[in-house]
């Protein structure tokens, strides 16, 4: 009761003074409060055109990598089960709205006893399903009063985790203890979801969902990927990167123009694929790239009859080609670990290519499993970069070596649905 109070007398007016604050310098931001606006209306609507089925899942994950590790178990049980979800990320809301295997999607409100309330009564949940880490107290809280099961999927909370420390715990622990059900994605996590939990909690490794994904999506790529860039025109070793933002970019720039200076000659071709390519982020980096004197050219630019031997740098200003565009890479860098949390490791290490990432990696268990195991390195520094680079490219069997250590980290670690889909079908 405590832990209620002052969750709901200071952290959730704090986060409605904060959200509503910092719109006026975040578009995202912006665009969340918007989709929120009407969400029970929309909610409304689309479910009573929905499926009627006797059983309803509930998943919600707060953006894009949470709902890709929902998608296969979602996939699995839509035949028999309606499906609704929610989501917290402006960057995920096309996708989920899209989606062909939901019945409603629709932005989580904000996390109030009555928005949770409202929404359990509409949705009628039979399951209460969280990806990852994205868990919101009163919707916990209401729905163990409803008796609706929860369970958490892909379950990671990693050491340094701020849930842990010693203020924190107690607060989690009035959360955790009313799920039912943690699928966590190693041993490690594990063992910390059991410090938020009691004694006769479930707590499962089952591994990550999002394995069989991502093998799913490498394995059904065309396999004439090179048509996307003018015919194969690419003369020169190439480097992928993927989901960048521009404190990614600073860095990967400096190591190129490293890398330039080491061989003028036969310096890489970059292929650079913005996490967001909006006009204004092409805009940025296309003046970057003026200022490096780097010669450019944007995918949209591109004609079949275009040579790629004179560019340095191809931007790809178009949303849904990444996975098509790695078979291309000799290298690939991933994104966003130098500005908070890396992105999709997995994606081209299931194409068997060699990844780079900075150093920020602790959202993601896999990034560290490739790094241990040699098929995946991580730098701090533009010099770091430059040089992984150069160590791989001046070894084609390392590259080769490397590359087939990713891939068969993948493979080793599919399962993980079937695994999870046992603790979903008890209740759905």
């Amino acid at each position: 009761m405590l832990w209620k109070l002052v969750y709901n007398a200071f952290a959730v007016p704090a986060m409605f003074v904060g959200f509503h604050c910092a719109r006026c310098c975040n578009p995202k931001i912006q665009e969340g409060i918007k989709g929120r606006k009407c969400v029970f209306v929309e909610l409304a609507n689309r479910l009573q055109t929905a499926r009627h089925l006797e059983k309803t899942a509930w998943f919600h994950f707060t953006s894009v990598g949470e709902f890709e590790q929902a998608k296969p178990l979602i996939e699995a049980i839509y035949a028999e089960t309606r499906i609704v979800l929610t989501f917290f990320s402006p960057s995920v809301a096309p996708n989920a709205q899209s989606y062909r295997y939901a019945d409603a999607a629709v932005y989580l409100p904000l996390d109030t006893p009555r928005n949770a309330k409202r929404l359990i009564q509409l949705i009628e949940p039979s399951l209460i399903v969280f990806s990852k880490f994205d868990i919101w107290p009163n919707l916990v809280w209401k729905a163990s009063k409803y008796e609706i099961p929860i369970i958490v999927v892909a379950g990671t909370l990693h050491a340094a985790s701020k849930r842990l420390s010693r203020f924190a715990k107690p607060f989690f622990r009035s959360v955790h203890r009313h799920i039912r059900v943690h699928c966590a994605i190693s041993e490690a996590d594990a063992a910390r979801f059991q410090e938020l939990s009691s004694p006769t909690h479930e707590i499962v490794v089952t591994g990550d969902t999002r394995y069989e994904q991502v093998y799913r999506r490498a394995v059904s790529v065309e396999s004439d990927a090179e048509f996307f860039l003018g015919q194969g025109s690419l003369k020169r070793p190439t480097l992928i990167a993927g989901s960048t933002y521009t404190e990614d970019e600073r860095v990967l720039l400096r190591a190129y123009q490293l890398l330039r200076q080491n061989a003028p000659e036969d310096h890489l071709h970059l292929i650079l694929v913005p996490h967001e390519p909006t006009p204004e982020r092409i805009k940025e980096i296309r003046g970057h790239l003026m200022r490096e004197r780097l010669a450019h050219l944007c995918f949209s630019e591109l004609t079949s009859e275009a040579d790629l031997s004179a560019m340095d740098v191809l931007i790809v200003d178009t949303v849904g080609l990444l996975a098509k565009l790695y078979p291309l890479a000799d290298i690939a860098f991933v994104g966003g670990s130098f500005r908070g949390s890396v992105h999709n490791v997995m994606e081209p290490a299931a194409m068997a290519k060699p990844v780079i990432f900075g150093p920020t990696i602790q959202n993601a268990h896999e990034a560290s499993l490739l790094v241990d195991r040699g098929g995946a390195k991580l730098v701090r520094t533009a010099q770091e970069l430059a040089d992984a680079i150069i160590a791989w490219l001046d070894d084609a069997d390392a590259r080769t070596i490397a590359g087939d250590i990713g891939k068969q980290l993948i493979a080793e670690n599919l399962g993980a649905v079937d695994r999870t889909l046992v603790h979903l079908r008890e209740y759905v």
